[in-house]
Parts: C-alpha cells; sequence; structure tokens
C-alpha cells in the first residue's frame, strides 16, 4: 500500500519549489521510466501495478495493486511513476555549439527542444532562470528520457552575455538568413520566448542576428513555432562542412 505522506509528497513535485527544496522530481510511463533507470540518473522510488521493477528490490520499488490515478499527472495514468533525484549539472563546454533559450515559457516546446538537442548530438542547453522548469512532468515527459543526456545549466543571460566573450547570435526574424551566416564551430544561437522573440536587455547585448528566410509571400504567417526553429537552425549547422 502507499500511504498518505507518500501521496502527498508525490503529488507535491507537481509544483516547481517543492521539486528544489526535495531535489527529486517525477517521471511517468512505462518506456521513459525504463530509459532513466538505465541512465546515470540516481532513482529513488519507482510505483507500479505490475512486478516488472521488483527486481530492483523492496527499497526502490513498491508494487500497487490499485491503479496510479492518486499520484499521477495524466488523465489516463500509466502503469509506473517513478522518482529521480535531480543531478547537478556540469560544466558547461564553451567550445562546441549550445543552444540557449530565453523565457520560454511551454513545458511542451521545452522538451521537444531537449529531445532535439539530443537528437543533433548538443551536449549543452543552457536556459535563462525565467525559462519554464526542466523538471517540470510535462517537461519530462516531452524529452522522452533525453532529459538525462543533455546538460542543462540555469543562467542569468545578462550576466553570461555581458561577461564572457561568446560567439552569440540570436535567432530573430530581422536577422541574416542561416543559409549566408558564418557559425562557428563555438557557436551560441539563442532563442526566445513563444510570442515575444528574445527579451529588449538580451537582444541589446547580442549584436548578431540569424533568421530562417521565409519561402511564402504570405505575410499572414509571422513565425514559427520555436522547437520548429530550433530544429531547422540545428539541421543547418550538422550539415555545415565544420559539423559539429
Amino acid at each position: 500500500m502507499i500511504t498518505k505522506n507518500e501521496i502527498k509528497f508525490v503529488r507535491s513535485l507537481r509544483i516547481k519549489k517543492n521539486r528544489i527544496n526535495s531535489d527529486q522530481f517525477i517521471v511517468e510511463g512505462e518506456k521513459i521510466v525504463d530509459e532513466l533507470i538505465n541512465s546515470s540518473l540516481e532513482l529513488v522510488r519507482v510505483y507500479s501495478t505490475s512486478s516488472k521493477h521488483e527486481s530492483l528490490g523492496e527499497v526502490y520499488t513498491k508494487i500497487l495493486k490499485t491503479n496510479l490515478l492518486q499520484i499521477s499527472n495524466l488523465t489516463t495514468p500509466n502503469k509506473v511513476v517513478a522518482i529521480f533525484s535531480i543531478p547537478k549539472p556540469d560544466k558547461i563546454d564553451f567550445t562546441s555549439k549550445i543552444i540557449a533559450l530565453d523565457n520560454i515559457s511551454d513545458p511542451g516546446n521545452l522538451g521537444t527542444i531537449i529531445r532535439l538537442c539530443d537528437w543533433f548530438g548538443i551536449k549543452d542547453l543552457i536556459c535563462n532562470t525565467e525559462t519554464v522548469d526542466c523538471y517540470n512532468p510535462k517537461v519530462v515527459q516531452a524529452s522522452m528520457g533525453s532529459i538525462s543526456r543533455v546538460n542543462i545549466t540555469y543562467l542569468d543571460f545578462k550576466e553570461l552575455f555581458s561577461e564572457k566573450k561568446l560567439n552569440v547570435v540570436a535567432a530573430d526574424l530581422k536577422g541574416e538568413s542561416i543559409n549566408k551566416f558564418p557559425f562557428t564551430k563555438n557557436q551560441i544561437v539563442v532563442f526566445g520566448n513563444e510570442s515575444l522573440g528574445i527579451s529588449p536587455e538580451i537582444k541589446k547585448i547580442i549584436k548578431n542576428r540569424v533568421t530562417i528566410p521565409r519561402y511564402n509571400s504570405n505575410y499572414d504567417i509571422e513565425s514559427i513555432n520555436v522547437a520548429n526553429s530550433v530544429a531547422i537552425i540545428l539541421a543547418e549547422l550538422k550539415n555545415r562542412p565544420t559539423g559539429m
């Protein structure tokens, strides 16, 4: 049986401050849970309606005879809910290409971008402090396990980009075409908020701009989804002679 205190604690991990205070986050779904168990992340506890994870031992596994509706974040609960420790981010490798996110608010977008970074071999993803928490359950769900392979760091962008001499370019509608822009091996590409773009104070710091050219004269289309933009620019970076 799962105790009332356990239910209360697991449910509390939906909230950012509780994840920060406990250094733990929640994961749902057999495929993602299995992938993260086999990763470098530290497992805390698995709650399951099947005996599949019994081999992990009683310290890590609790088998439930009822469904996981009490602790699930989903309308239709999965068979498995797990808790993992939040890892400390590694040191950022500023000699490689990096994706930076300024004020991204949609958990689905962040999860997709984490997965894209994993797909294209981007090791470091940096986010400003106002970007949605990467351990938000919806972000974790959308990342489909990639959250264990991408080093995600939250920083003050104004401080970072002002003090360090970095090769930073802002993804912006008024920038130079990605087809012509001279990307470097240690390029940092910054993407802004879904509706507002990159914040004005960060735009003032970043001199270079890059844009995805529009191939349709229909100006009713103002922009494309930020995750799609990341995918297109990462594909362009990958196809450059220098590679990644």
